[in-house]
């Protein structure tokens, strides 16, 4: 094995142990990114979420709250002008879900699924908790959750303490058999955005191989620049060496030297061999004068 194929079967082994290490240690950072995106979208969404709510039961509630007994308007819940408000969102990203899910909802269309009552028993059980971040995965892929309790307020008490104090509105539309017995600052139910993250992981994917191809790209510009370096500066000066030390070796003394200028380590072994041979030539003429 020459020391041309040496050299690169040992680049070759460093640019795979390179890469290796690289997609090892870049992947988890950059899911990481991918992550932190989705979350941060997920607060987006559900901060608009919370800046509707409060808006709504601080000035369009007020509004129409002499209103209630006769006709109940939804508008004036703040849950309700939440969700409306995230399906024009919803429009445009289908994936994105925006949910009041509650264990013991007026509209049966908001009763937790068994996933989502997880959450609020979770909320439940540990009050000091504030947001809780999930990953599950679903038909349409994987998908990051982002909950934060709906704690029942003394306000809310009007429509869900006992039927008989509900307005009669209320109780025609959605029934009295749903969403009573609430109890003030009792975790009632949990505000979940639903965000996909198909994208940002194919996002982090994409950087991922593109750095490793930039990487590969650099390891072959720089194989091909060593080689041609190694070829000038190491094996052809080498050869010329060996093919010079062979000729002598096999008694052709006028084999011409081969001299290297500078003062490298090449140089110097040319020129320390061309004394040598110098040496032994002179050494064989002294043996062979009378």
């Amino acid at each position: 094995m020459g020391l041309r194929t040496k050299f690169n079967l040992l680049l070759l082994f460093v640019a795979v142990l390179g890469v290796g290490l690289f997609a090892a240690a870049a992947t988890p950072i950059l899911r990481n990114v991918a992550n932190e995106e989705v979350l941060q979208s997920s607060r987006i969404m559900m901060e608009s979420a919370a800046g509707t709510r409060k808006y709504t039961s601080e000035q369009i509630a007020p509004l129409l709250a002499k209103e209630m007994n006769k006709t109940f308007h939804p508008q004036a819940v703040s849950a309700y002008a939440a969700k409306k408000n995230f399906d024009v969102l919803h429009e445009k990203f289908p994936d994105y879900t925006y949910r009041e899910a509650a264990l013991n909802p007026t509209n049966l269309d908001d009763r937790a699924t068994d996933w989502e009552a997880d959450i609020i028993n979770d909320f439940r059980a540990n009050p000091q908790k504030v947001e809780i971040v999930s990953q599950r995965d679903t038909p349409m892929g994987r998908v990051m959750n982002l909950a934060r309790p709906l704690v029942n307020k003394e306000r809310c008490m009007l429509c869900h303490s006992t039927p008989d104090k509900a307005p009669k509105s209320m109780l025609k539309l959605y029934s009295s058999h749903n969403g009573f017995g609430w109890k003030v600052n009792e975790v009632i139910g949990a505000q979940i955005v639903t965000v996909p993250m198909a994208v940002p992981a194919a996002r982090a994917a994409k950087v991922r191989n593109l750095f490793i191809i930039t990487y590969a790209g650099v390891f072959l510009l720089l194989f091909i620049l060593l080689n041609l370096l190694l070829g000038a500066v190491v094996i052809e000066p080498i050869d010329k060496i060996a093919q010079t030390a062979e000729a002598v070796s096999m008694g052709r003394t006028d084999a011409p030297e081969y001299v290297r200028q500078g003062s490298d380590q090449i140089a110097r072994l040319s020129s320390s061999f061309n004394r040598m041979r110098r040496s032994l030539q002179e050494a064989l003429r002294m043996l062979g004068d009378p």
